[in-house]
């Protein structure tokens, strides 16, 4: 096995949104460095089921309705 190509693991502290904290290990930055998140699963809808909508302003939905809108099924 080849010698000194494996990333040196340390201990880091990762700082949530919300002000939590954690240890794990990492290999990014360097030992006893802290991660702040931006942008984690405690607070970002994808996560969390939250109440996103999407919005279509003038994109391909309302072309579609724009244009195929008034067509009925007729018996």
């Amino acid at each position: 096995m080849k010698q000194d190509i494996h990333p040196a693991y340390h201990m880091i502290t990762v700082k949530m949104t919300d002000g939590t904290e954690y240890q794990t290990r990492s290999t990014w930055g360097k030992e006893g460095d802290t991660m702040t998140l931006e942008i984690d699963p405690t607070a970002h809808p994808a996560w969390t089921g939250g109440n996103g909508r999407m919005l279509d302003a003038a994109g391909q939905v309302a072309k579609f309705n724009k244009r195929f809108g008034g067509l009925t099924l007729k018996r």
